[in-house]
């Protein structure tokens, strides 16, 4: 079982190659939560994410003969980038699988700091399709799969976070309440639990997962990891349908509390980083941050540190982003309405729906009929999320058979 002695080892080989990013008092996010918020910012890692802890010293640790066989591995993005950096660095090759989701900053990122040690396959939807060819490609060609989260050295490597946050926490003289930690596969909540645990026992450890991929909740509800059936891919860097059978063997009994943020609130925490603070966060990264909203009550007059883990967000990603805020916050929705095919419909719409300070962000037939009515995608903007009750009232007066795609999942996916 891993142990805080082995985080220190993993810190040792790690010194000259990591940056020691800084732990830092948000004073923005402290006046808004009544408590004393630090930011541990692995977003200004040499690969913008803590990732290169893990797979560096992972890489290290191989024999020769493995290091010239080469390396496998899997990766929605970060890893990926964390194993083209240490393959260069240590002047070995790397075959590295993507899921062919992954956004296209992070593809060229491992691209950049793989240069021509690295090839890159991009298959399968989920990182979980991904791993199962990656391991198959492994085996078949004698090569050593580095695994993202569930080997004790990866584990160790990402544990260094915590010993860092420590030691900063005691220069400043910071007494830690406790720590905010995102989790994906468990790799990064095992290695920072086992060191806290051992180290600063009293420091409470909260993992936060997205709502979409509640792959630890899953395993704690069962014992034992399983399997999600579904997953939401927005938060990729956290966006695992099972948990490595080490990682949860190894933090299940270290982790205080378990947090699920929804991707919205995500969303709205990126901006919120961006705008407000000048922090380029990517999905993953902003969990932490985006949990104070869930805890609020619970963090009043503590000292509190989020990790914000990673920093490659695809800036062609911002719309989406801006779009699951917005709906998350209750002010943009869409509607299928049936519109009468005569002149002056939409301007009766917008007279007589529309409250006076509403917009209409989307108008388009999805099937134009020589019928009396055609149903229109609508979106529509509000200036204040009270003023949906009233709008559906008056949309339901305008056509008495609408459809409201909020909660209606499949159907705003096919036309939003």
């Amino acid at each position: 079982m891993l142990t805080a002695k082995d985080v220190e080892n993993a810190y040792q080989v790690l010194k000259p190659v990591v940056l020691k990013t800084a732990l830092q008092r948000d004073k923005y996010l402290s006046e808004k939560y009544g408590a004393e918020i630090y930011l541990k910012h692995e977003n200004e890692q040499r690969v913008r994410s803590f990732k290169l802890r893990g797979a560096y010293y992972a890489i290290s640790q191989l024999s020769d003969e493995e290091r010239a066989r080469g390396v496998v591995c899997a990766s929605a993005g970060n890893h990926a980038q964390g194993v083209a950096y240490a393959a260069n660095e240590l002047n070995l090759t790397a075959t590295i699988f993507m899921p062919v989701t992954t956004p296209n900053q992070k593809v060229s990122q491992v691209q950049f700091f793989g240069g021509d040690y690295v090839k890159i396959e991009l298959t399968g939807d989920t990182f979980d399709e991904a791993a199962k060819a990656a391991k198959v490609f492994a085996k078949e060609h004698h090569k050593t799969f580095v695994d993202p989260f569930d080997d004790e050295n990866v584990m160790a490597g990402q544990g260094t976070v915590a010993l860092e946050i420590f030691e900063q926490a005691a220069k400043q003289d910071i007494k830690i309440d406790k720590m905010l930690i995102q989790i994906g596969g468990g790799g990064l909540i095992s290695g920072v639990s086992t060191y806290s645990k051992e180290k600063q026992p009293s420091v409470e450890i909260i993992g936060v997962e997205a709502t979409g991929a509640m792959s630890m909740r899953a395993a704690f509800n069962a014992g034992q990891p399983v399997t999600l059936e579904k997953i939401d891919k927005f938060a990729d860097g956290i966006a695992v349908a099972t948990v490595g059978e080490k990682t949860y063997a190894t933090s299940k009994d270290k982790i205080n509390q378990l947090v699920a943020v929804d991707e919205g609130l995500i969303s709205q925490t990126i901006l919120e980083l961006y705008s407000k603070l000048g922090i380029v966060a990517e999905p993953a990264g902003a969990t932490s941050v985006a949990a104070l909203e869930i805890i609020k009550d619970e963090i009043k007059g503590k000292t509190v540190v989020c990790l914000i883990s990673g920093g490659n967000n695809d800036i062609n990603r911002m719309q989406e982003i801006e779009e699951r805020a917005l709906v998350y916050e209750g002010v943009k929705h869409y509607f299928v309405v049936n519109f009468p095919q005569r002149p002056g419909a939409l301007r009766t719409f917008v007279t007589d729906i529309l409250g006076p300070n509403d917009d209409i962000t989307r108008f388009e037939y999805i099937k134009r009929a020589n019928k009396g009515k055609g149903p229109v995608l609508i979106g529509i903007l509000l200036t204040d999320p009270n003023d949906y009750e009233p709008l559906l009232t008056r949309i339901g007066q305008f056509d008495k058979t609408f459809v409201n795609l909020r909660g209606n999942e499949s159907l705003y996916n096919l036309l939003v």
